[in-house]
């Protein structure tokens, strides 16, 4: 696939706050460099709302929009919600972390857009989501981003409405387990974790509690979808893309979608 061509062909979402996403540029295109190759992390600045944003790099950030070029970039904030839906067309760039890209991939499940977008990504440093894929990071994401072929690729969803992109973990976890049909034996686990499969939907890697290095080693499961009957009262704890689920639950379920996620990920 030869590059896009025009400031059109490609829609930049930066998921970051000016204050997080900018002054790595301010120093000028030497500095956003130097900062990225060092690795340096600094503090952010706080939202717009006051609270604090959090340790980001904010040079490889900077870096990324600096490598997007003349290409429209929109600084739409952490986990963007309604407002980026009139920006959700054509191929769009998400600039950010996992549960950013979340975030936008939600918007277009639920704007029935799964079909009509092209999803790139570029983060600064390696997540869950780019090892799945084998994702380039920082300003090579761009370069990817602009030029690569579109991989359809497996789309999770839960039972509470959101999605799953990367992975997922709960824990401790003390209940009854199945993928598809079959009930995974034991009852608990220290964690599970659970990320998309190209071949059957979902992953299921059971993580056991051993003891002096004996017990059951890791177990992993393959189907089209994973479902928990939680212990009320267990503490389970359930994380996906980076994001915490607000309270407990006594029952959660992972399933594929019947559309694929269009990811800009191919030969380029």
């Amino acid at each position: 696939m030869t590059e896009l061509d025009g400031p059109g062909g490609i829609t930049v979402l930066c998921c970051r706050t000016e204050g997080e996403s900018m002054p790595a540029l301010a120093y000028g295109d030497d500095a956003v460099r130097a900062g990225a190759r060092s690795g340096r992390r600094t503090r952010v600045a706080t939202d717009a709302g006051g609270a604090k944003a959090g340790t980001a790099d904010a040079a490889g950030i900077g870096a990324i929009l600096a490598a997007c070029g003349g290409y429209p970039t929109h600084i739409v904030g952490r986990r963007p919600k309604k407002e980026v839906d009139p920006l959700l067309a054509g191929r769009v760039l998400v600039v950010g972390d996992d549960s950013d890209l979340n975030a936008v991939v939600l918007r277009l499940l639920r704007k029935d857009l799964l079909g009509a977008v092209e999803v790139a990504y570029a983060t600064p440093h390696p997540t869950a989501f780019t090892d799945i894929y084998a994702l380039p990071t920082g300003p090579e994401a761009v370069r990817a981003a602009t030029r690569a072929e579109v991989d359809r690729v497996p789309l999770v969803r839960s039972d509470a409405g959101g999605v799953l992109l990367g992975a997922a973990q709960l824990a401790p976890v003390t209940g009854t387990f199945y993928v598809d049909e079959q009930r995974i034996p034991g009852g608990s686990a220290k964690v599970i974790e659970v990320e998309p499969d190209a071949r059957s939907g979902v992953a299921v890697t059971v993580v056991r509690k051993r003891i002096l290095g004996f017990g059951r080693q890791p177990a992993t499961y393959r189907g089209r979808a994973v479902e928990f009957g939680l212990l009320p009262g267990s503490g389970t704890a359930i994380w996906y893309d980076g994001i915490r689920h607000p309270r407990e639950v006594n029952r959660w379920v992972f399933y594929q979608h019947t559309q694929p996620l269009r990811l800009v990920r191919g030969v380029y």
